[in-house]
């Protein structure tokens, strides 16, 4: 038999007689009048404009170019190649000139990008293995089956790095020549070092623990299906920049949200005399050492400010914003003329 409560009775589930629960706790309501409300609207305005012409301002500060190279010049044959399964791992390289119209004072920051290719599908962002890449001896031999069908080569090999994402890594390399208008050509330096996130360099990606050569840590392991060489010899110029801690690597790795985007490449070194002050207006050339086709590619080459990179979207955001708020803080302020605050106008 249950318990009976007690108070069992009509008012049992009534609230205790407390100011919290019976909401007689102090409040302010605020007075809506047309006094306080038409100025807030007015200043929400210009705030949004300011802001707006502050960031547009500092947008056209930075400068961007874009080189789409898929099938532009020379590399139209390369293009031609990919598309052939036949050829796909057969090497290509080509050739493409540009201009650079004005000086990019500052740190150029040199970017890869894709168009129409889409990271951010749920089944190609799980087809990785996390604890391969931290360096696990267990998962590099034996591939977690979100791998699958990039688990195992054709003979039952298992594959590091494992997955759909590591399988289509980026993997073209690019060399800057900058043509001056008198004298030689100058190879534009690049820093191909430091452009991962430390978190990622120093804490989910790990090379497999050993005291013998980095390829023997690898022993026993396959290449990615559309790789050209295996993960331990992706940087032979750095040692210390091979296995799952090269940048390049890293920087695929993270996947992008949108079908089209951008990955940093390198940045400009500045030691050189001749990029001292950023990379001088003029004609330049970029040789190409083209890899499989995955959507359109091009170079981007921009400078950035405290706000990023060249977007536009948010200062035009602003501006609009405090434009449509502006049109509605007048609107209010013609029918509070026409009309009163108590509508007393309205009989005429």
């Amino acid at each position: 038999m249950g318990k009976v409560r007690a108070d069992a009775g009509p008012f049992a589930r009534r609230p205790d007689n407390s100011a919290f629960k019976q909401q007689r706790l102090p409040a302010w309501s605020p007075s809506l009048t047309p006094y306080t409300v038409l100025p807030v609207f007015y200043f929400l305005a210009l705030v949004c404009v300011l802001l707006g012409v502050w960031l547009l301002i500092t947008v056209q500060n930075t400068h961007q170019l874009k080189i789409d190279y898929t099938d532009a010049g020379a590399c139209v044959t390369c293009s031609e190649m990919r598309n052939d399964p036949t050829k796909v791992k057969m090497n290509c390289d080509c050739v493409i000139n540009f201009n650079v119209p004005k000086t990019f004072q500052g740190d150029v920051f040199i970017y890869y990008g894709l168009i129409n290719f889409h990271q951010n599908l749920r089944r190609y962002m799980k087809s990785r293995d996390d604890a391969q890449l931290v360096g696990r001896k267990n998962s590099l031999k034996s591939p977690s089956s979100y791998c699958e069908p990039f688990a195992y080569d054709e003979n039952a090999v298992p594959i590091a790095p494992c997955g759909a994402v590591a399988n289509s890594m980026f993997n073209d390399s690019f060399t800057l020549t900058y043509h001056p208008p008198a004298g030689a050509a100058v190879n534009v330096p690049l820093y191909r070092k430091g452009i991962t996130w430390y978190t990622d360099k120093n804490v989910k990606f790990r090379n497999p623990s050993t005291n013998t050569t980095l390829q023997q840590a690898f022993q026993g392991t396959a290449q990615p299906l559309f790789w050209q060489k295996p993960v331990y010899e992706l940087d032979l110029d750095h040692p210390n920049n091979n296995g799952f801690i090269n940048d390049d690597l890293i920087v695929w790795m993270r996947e992008a949200a949108f079908p089209n985007f951008k990955k940093l490449y390198g940045i400009l070194n500045r030691a050189h005399t001749t990029f001292s002050y950023g990379m001088p207006e003029g004609n330049y050339s970029i040789a190409i050492n083209y890899s499989i086709l995955i959507g359109r590619k091009e170079v981007v080459l921009s400078t950035v400010s405290w706000f990023g990179g060249q977007n536009h979207f948010l200062p035009i955001a602003y501006l609009v914003s405090g434009g449509l708020i502006f049109i509605v803080a007048i609107v209010l302020t013609a029918v509070y003329v026409k009309v009163g605050r108590s509508g007393k106008n309205m009989e005429e």
